[in-house]
């Protein structure tokens, strides 16, 4: 205990990671107070959002804000969604990829053609927020005037809380735009946790002790998931500058990661889990069999749902990894670096050699992926309540492992400058921002 506390003295006794910290908190309290506001013209006791499906998620990313009808009612999902099809594009498009490889002229392009992009998908997301999730009972004045002026206060917030993130990113720890994901995460937490209390009784103590030291291995496992690597040697030749050899033939490692898509497979499997219930729900009137294949469909818990999630996750986990790692380029990296693995020859050879390690890795690691995916539906089946089983697993648990170690990486990259110990007795803190050896 002692030593932790000498820690919060060392991160405050530095200047500029204090001030850094008292931004962050300032910018999420903003944020934060922003998520309460309602539209204008909305009584959001009235309000009926689902708190299932791609609609529940999306409602524990925001924090409550989409249940509530507030200004930040769809805060930055529209900017993810805007960066990852330039991500898409950027892997797919020559255009895109000449523009990535401008340096930072390009990259400011880029975050233009984000931003466009972002108000485009704004406006789409938000007239269909409106139209579809705001019922008319929940209306104080006509519905034209209230979609006109909702849809520039939904732009005006989501371009808000945009620039938050990239306030925090510049002036504050760790990445913007993920912290404010968790904030609206970890918001709810403490709720979840009340609930659950309070469900359990008096008589319930000793199960809601277990449930939280479940809860506790279940973020330790997330938490080697998110940091599991495959370390490939590299070995750099002597180099002759002049009458000098410089570059010692030192070895390093290239980092693969076992979970390199991160949390996007299990996003991209999310939104196409409504699906079914959609499709079968279309010929339900017709058809037993469609009926009851919508509503096991629509049940989380079910076995059926768990596959077909599980299956997407695998299959997303692959593909995802296959656009986001590149094995020829590092490949080709490391050939003009002097690199080489040992006992493989530079160029194809190394490239094929990556390939393999990354579909041996990739396996387990979708497999994993899947399994913390569908942990919430167990602990829903096991008695815990929807709010609190959430936390089990999912996409929630791997954006909060992942933004803490983030946040925990910068600070300690801060203290070893100061050449204060770090928050780690073991060492410094492995976190997913690794840079690649090449």
């Amino acid at each position: 205990m002692k030593r932790f506390i000498d820690t919060i003295k060392n991160i405050f006794s530095i200047e500029e990671l204090r001030t850094r910290i008292l931004n962050t908190l300032l910018f999420i309290t903003v944020f934060r107070l922003g998520s309460f506001v309602v539209l204008p013209g909305v009584e959001p006791d009235l309000m009926a959002v689902s708190t299932g499906g791609l609609l529940g998620l999306l409602d524990t990313f925001l924090g409550g804000a989409f249940s509530k009808a507030s200004i930040f009612a769809l805060g930055i999902m529209p900017y993810i969604s805007a960066s990852i099809a330039i991500q898409l594009l950027t892997m797919a498009m020559p255009y895109f990829q000449k523009m990535q490889k401008e340096g930072e002229s390009g990259r400011k392009k880029l975050n233009q053609i984000t931003r466009v992009l972002t108000i485009v998908v704004t406006f789409a997301q938000g007239l269909t927020y409106l139209t579809t999730t705001v019922p008319d009972e929940a209306l104080l004045v006509p519905r034209s005037i209230f979609t006109v002026s909702s849809i520039f206060i939904l732009i005006s917030g989501t371009m808000f809380c945009m620039w938050l993130g990239e306030r925090i990113t510049d002036k504050g720890v760790g990445n913007g735009i993920s912290m404010l994901i968790m904030i609206g995460i970890v918001s709810r937490f403490p709720g979840s946790i009340y609930q659950e209390f309070a469900s359990r009784g008096s008589g319930g103590i000793l199960i809601f002790v277990l449930e939280l030291v479940a809860l506790y291995f279940v973020i330790m496992a997330a938490v080697m998931l998110t940091q599991a690597v495959r370390r490939v040697p590299i070995q750099y030749a002597k180099q002759v500058v002049g009458n000098r050899a410089v570059g010692l033939g030192q070895r390093q490692y290239l980092p693969l990661k076992v979970n390199a898509a991160g949390v996007m497979p299990i996003i991209f499997a999310q939104a196409l889990m409504f699906l079914p219930t959609a499709v079968f729900g279309a010929f339900a009137e017709d058809s037993d069999f469609a009926a009851n294949a919508a509503t096991v469909f629509a049940d989380f818990t079910s076995w059926q749902y768990s596959l077909l999630y599980a299956l997407l996750i695998i299959v997303f986990t692959f593909f995802y990894t296959a656009i986001s790692v590149n094995p020829q380029q590092i490949a080709d990296d490391m050939k003009r670096g002097g690199g080489f693995v040992p006992g493989v020859k530079p160029g194809q050879q190394t490239s094929d050699y990556i390939s393999t390690i990354l579909d041996r890795i990739t396996f387990p690691g979708s497999i994993m992926l899947a399994v913390v995916a569908i942990l919430p539906a167990f602990a829903a089946i096991l008695g815990m309540t929807t709010s609190f089983a959430q936390f089990f697993g999912g996409t929630s648990l791997l954006i909060m492992v992942g933004v803490v170690l983030d946040t925990l990486q910068q600070v300690e990259s801060y203290l070893l400058m100061r050449r204060y110990e770090g928050l780690m007795k073991s060492g410094r803190i492995k976190g997913r921002a690794e840079s690649l050896a090449v």
